[in-house]
């Protein structure tokens, strides 16, 4: 299945608007993970519903309890006003089989040409992503396709594309969130100079472990205490060896060492029971990348909570770095706060030019 997520930079040049110091437009409307689904009514129990909520809004495995990918709003319009409305949101999703005769399907008929509507009716492609269409800091979807049946199968097979799509924006939006307060580039500075390496690093979190390949970061705050463990290694010329179960024993190891609990034997250590899932990232760098999500469990403790891990990999300089990020908050949704952290971690930067101390003695 293959042309499903068809970008349009030339084809559709109403869809373009430059995003330059003289963008006056208003923001966007609503919150970074809520999506409005503008639908016909009459198709808010169709198949196409189903599927986006499968997708969008499907349950996330690696949180303690149930969330949503992202939470849905489904809206339909019945005139000009209610449409202008609807087009201020932050997150939108059109969708219609392409030659329906409701509101949703005549709109997304007068948005695409009529070129872009025949590979519709082709099948060759069904989904147009738009940035900052209408109004600024605007993730927008138009899904169309020559009925209900079809339009959900290609959602469903499609998922990953169409969801990361809008999770890569959000990454960006949440490293805008994340930093809005001011970050601490001292550190970022010092783990460059000192280690050849850094992350960007948020305003208030304060050093609690520093050795020669080891440093933890707390944000103890009484309802959400969130933490950073870094590591890294010398001498690794490539990853052959790394995998889930290489992975993970290598984090409990770091964990039980350097991230306890308050009550004697007390350690984190990754919750099995559950899902813990890792995939090797897309990166554009010369790195090697490696994130892991699940949920950890306070050992001889009744405590519990998401991490966020990346491992990183620099092929130039041999090296092998750990960031792991966690937090315990019982009584707060933990989605906003991985997404910070996978966000955050997208941030780490290795020094090409590093040499290891033994090699500058």
């Amino acid at each position: 299945m293959k042309n499903y997520l068809y970008l349009i930079p030339v084809l559709l040049i109403l869809f373009i608007v430059s995003a330059c110091e003289s963008d006056y437009r208003p923001m966007s409307i609503g919150q970074i993970d809520e999506v409005i689904v503008v639908m016909d009514s009459t198709e808010w129990d169709s198949d196409t519903a189903l599927a986006i909520e499968e997708t969008f809004g499907k349950a996330i495995e690696t949180v303690p309890s149930y969330e949503p990918t992202y939470r849905l709003i489904f809206r339909d319009f019945s005139n000009n006003d209610q449409l202008d409305q609807l087009r201020e949101s932050k997150n939108i999703i059109f969708a219609s089989p392409i030659d329906a005769e409701s509101n949703v399907g005549t709109f997304i008929r007068a948005v695409l040409s009529d070129e872009i509507e025949e590979r519709v009716r082709s099948g060759e492609s069904f989904a147009f992503p738009l940035e900052d269409r209408w109004v600024r800091d605007q993730w927008t979807l138009i899904l169309a396709s020559n009925d209900d049946q079809e339009l959900s199968e290609k959602i469903r097979n499609s998922e990953e594309s169409l969801v990361g799509h809008l999770m890569d924006r959000e990454f960006e939006r949440r490293i805008q969130e994340v930093y809005r307060r001011g970050e601490q580039v001292a550190i970022s500075d010092s783990l460059w100079e000192n280690h050849g390496w850094k992350v960007r690093m948020q305003h208030d979190y304060i050093e609690t472990v520093d050795t020669t390949n080891v440093k933890v970061y707390r944000r103890a705050l009484p309802d959400n205490d969130r933490w950073i463990l870094a590591w890294w290694k010398d001498d690794v010329p490539n990853t052959d060896f790394i995998d889930d179960e290489w992975i993970n024993a290598t984090r409990d190891s770091l964990l039980q060492q350097y991230v306890q609990g308050t009550r004697e034997g007390s350690y984190i250590t990754t919750e099995y029971g559950r899902s813990v899932i890792t995939k090797e990232m897309d990166l554009d760098s010369r790195l090697t990348g490696f994130e892991t999500l699940g949920t950890w469990r306070m050992t001889n403790d009744f405590m519990g909570g998401p991490f966020v891990n990346f491992f990183y990999h620099d092929p130039e300089t041999e090296r092998l770095f750990m960031i792991e990020y966690g937090q315990f908050a019982p009584s707060v949704s933990k989605r906003r706060f991985v997404r910070q952290f996978r966000a955050m971690g997208r941030t780490f930067e290795a020094d090409s030019t590093w040499n290891s101390p033994s090699e500058t003695n």
